[in-house]
């Protein structure tokens, strides 16, 4: 065939650069900054960007009644209660409780309009000024993924996501179905990559690597297919910490290009389906889920909703005409696409580069470049490092770290008297989170000496003792005990000097751990610490651990027994009984750190085991015929006692809890057999309850701000009602 008989199009294709083909422009659009303008501003296809608005809205809508609080947001904010709060800025407080949830009334009609596409540069400022409010007043809520919805609300306020499949479009014929500037896609699809990357930059970290990050996932039930083949240390190490670190580290690039996409969005979604079960994270993933198909082709929804039947057309996204040209965009003399349908679109006119083409370059530039430098700027607030780098929910460090707390202390000293006394950990707050940062123990220990002088004590003295395992390491403080954190410097901006450094020369002990476990048998607990010179650790036996001791696997031990008044010295590997019901104090008198363990038996919970297994047994014998003496009176009720609270009636304690046990483990083992009926009935009701709830409070609120309190007994009445709970739902028929 003749080359002039070719179709330009073909001739187009076959004369594209590898380049070209793999990222969509050439290297020469990226030679100077007019080109690199024309590039950022290519028009592109609005429809998968209109589809992802809406997804984005409809899941932010419903986060808001859930992760974000609606459903129980007069729990959280209590008017006139002396509660510890954390935001990041000291000025944010929360307004009074029905302004709060006004707040969240403005920022859910925000995601609706968002979702909609109605009025859509007000909807996203009505959501991303009230949720960056609430995000900023709250840091124990912070997380990576709330984070994440923050920015793609922030960027959607710049983009021209309402051009496709939107209120918005049906009320103006200009913005409907018209072309969007091609860094629309390249900021969200760059944000995902960082997120992806830098999570799998982040479990480069030598504890991830080595497995010790999440090893307690490897026991749940979506990772039995893989311990039929593979023992369960090594699907921790291979799949769960592996698997991850390879998935975070290609998801972006797989996603990418167009050979490897659908790799990449099966691995992804089976990954965040994976997540959704695994973890207590809301949305999120679902959100990810969602922000998949931004890396396929623009105009992917044309084709995907043009094989649906004809009579669906009218509600569901336009598969046609082709979008009209925008002023949004930079049309070049010959407008060249890489999408069948674009080519049947008319040939705008050539525009030139506006003052607005060239801010938007300049925010996408910057803002990734941002995006790029946030996760590693922890050198500059300093203060917010604590065993992890710097303010938790901006790093993409997911799940990199696991920490268990064994021991939490609050001492107070009034400044006049002297006294000495302890707080119950928790105190005044909601919140569990402050125990592991530094900022906000420090924000902890300012409200307390605000509370504790209407409690006669004054000029409080505040001292936390704090004991921290991180990545299943020893037992150790993460902050100093001998530090008035009333009055301790702190500074974002410097080093916090209360906190301990992580004892890391230690780590290689972790596979010594799991030797030492596995010689003891199955009544025996283990707790190991770690301790620093001239520092000492003031414990209680409990009576119900019996043959509880202390052993030196390094350093130098002085064990004093408060209630005798004797010290006793002991080197590595020797070992001291410890009596039940009294106290005891361990110092470390050694140059370096010390490490021990605490061996001890919990007696009375072992009892309680033999005479559950004695009951049960009886109970089996009885049900199957084989028991031949009658039952005394105070066992009648194994048989006719499993129905919820008739333990009530049981004079024996011991019965008592083993039919309470019984049924527990009843109710378990009904949830986990039900069917598929029995499963979406009760994920229903729970939905119910909980949007009605949020819906019933808010209307209630609005009320109050619209007309005034009503009488207590009516306010308490409407609570009541919006507190009602589900009712007993019969089974589905199997």
């Amino acid at each position: 065939m003749d080359k002039e008989t070719v179709p330009a199009a073909e001739r187009a294709v076959e004369t594209e650069s590898m380049m070209k083909r793999l990222f969509g422009f050439e290297k020469e659009d990226l030679s100077s900054w007019h080109r690199l303008v024309c590039l950022l501003n290519r028009p592109t296809d609005p429809a998968s960007l209109g589809i992802f608005r809406f997804l984005f809205g409809m899941i932010m809508a419903i986060d808001i009644t859930q992760e974000r609080g609606l459903s129980h947001l007069d729990y959280k904010y209590l008017d006139g209660a002396p509660v510890c709060r954390f935001p990041l800025f000291s000025f944010l407080q929360p307004l009074p409780l029905d302004y709060m949830y006004l707040v969240y009334v403005v920022m859910l009609f925000g995601a609706v309009g968002i979702m909609l596409g109605c009025f859509y540069r007000l909807s996203c400022l009505m959501f991303i000024s009230t949720y960056w409010y609430i995000f900023f007043l709250d840091k124990t809520a912070w997380n990576n993924h709330s984070y994440l919805y923050g920015l793609i609300g922030f960027q959607l306020t710049f983009m021209d996501a309402n051009r496709y499949w939107s209120i918005d479009g049906l009320r103006n014929p200009q913005k409907k179905n018209s072309q969007v500037p091609l860094w629309n896609y390249t900021l969200l699809r760059f944000q995902i990559f960082i997120v992806y990357f830098i999570a799998g930059i982040k479990k480069l970290d030598a504890d991830w690597v080595e497995g010790y990050s999440m090893s307690y996932l490897a026991h749940h039930w979506l990772f039995d297919p893989f311990r039929m083949i593979l023992p369960n240390e090594m699907v921790s190490l291979l799949v769960v910490h592996g698997g991850g670190l390879c998935l975070d580290l290609s998801a972006g690039y797989l996603l990418f290009f167009d050979a490897t996409r659908p790799f990449g969005i099966f691995f992804v979604s089976y990954f965040h389906c994976m997540n959704s079960q695994l973890f207590s994270i809301g949305m999120f993933a679902y959100t990810m889920l969602a922000t998949s198909p931004l890396f396929c082709y623009p105009d992917w929804p044309r084709h995907f909703f043009a094989r649906f039947p004809e009579i669906l057309r009218p509600v569901l996204p336009l598969t046609s005409p082709p979008p009209q040209p925008s002023t949004s965009c930079v049309y070049p003399v010959t407008q060249r696409t890489s999408t069948g349908l674009q080519d049947l679109s008319p040939a705008p006119k050539a525009s030139k580069t506006r003052f607005k083409h060239k801010l938007a370059t300049l925010f996408t530039i910057l803002y990734l470049a941002e995006q790029f430098f946030l996760p590693y700027s922890h050198f500059i607030t300093q203060g917010y490092n604590n065993w992890t780098n710097g303010l938790y929910g901006y790093s993409w460090d997911m799940m990199v770290h696991s920490r268990s707390h064994q021991h939490v202390k609050i001492t107070y000293k009034d400044g006049k008297t002297g006294d000495v006394g302890y707080l119950n950990p928790g105190v005044f707050t909601q919140s569990r989170r402050w125990k592991d940062h530094g900022d906000m123990l420090k924000q902890y220990a300012t409200c307390l000496s605000r509370h504790l002088p209407h409690y006669n004590i004054s000029d409080p003295e505040i001292y936390f003792d704090i004991w921290v395992s991180i990545n299943e390491r020893f037992q150790q403080r993460i902050f100093d005990p001998r530090v008035n954190i009333v009055k301790a410097d702190w500074s974002p901006f410097r080093p916090n000097p209360w906190l301990m450094p992580l004892l890391v020369d230690l780590s290689p002990w972790r596979t010594k751990f799991q030797e030492i476990e596995g010689s003891l048998d199955n009544q025996t607990e283990i707790v190991f610490i770690a301790d620093f010179p001239g520092l000492l650790l003031e414990n209680y036996v409990s009576e119900d651990l019996g043959n509880t001791s202390v052993q030196v696997l390094q350093g130098q031990l002085n064990v004093e027994i408060v209630d005798e008044k004797k010290n006793y010295t002991l080197q590595p590997g020797e070992q001291k009984q410890l009596p039940a019901g009294a106290y005891h104090k361990v110092y470390t008198v050694s140059e370096g750190p010390s490490c021990y363990m605490y061996i001890y038996v919990n007696t009375t919970e072992a009892a309680l085991q033999r005479n559950f297994t004695k009951l049960f047994e009886l109970q089996e014998r009885v049900r199957n015929g084989t028991e031949t003496e009658p039952l005394p009176p105070e066992l009648q009720s194994l048989i006719t006692g499993e129905n919820e609270g008739s333990e009530a009636n049981v004079m024996d304690p011991v019965v008592q809890l083993f039919l309470r046990r019984q049924r527990r483990m009843k109710e378990v083992k009904k949830r986990r057999e039900a069917n598929v009926c029995e499963r979406l009935n009760r994920f229903t009701v729970k939905k119910y309850y909980m949007l009605r709830r949020a819906f019933l409070m808010t209307a209630i609120a609005m009320r109050n701000l619209a007309v005034g309190l009503p009488p207590l007994e009516q306010l308490t009445r409407e609570v009541a009602f919006a507190n009602m709970k589900e009712p007993e739902t019969e089974e589905c028929v199997k």
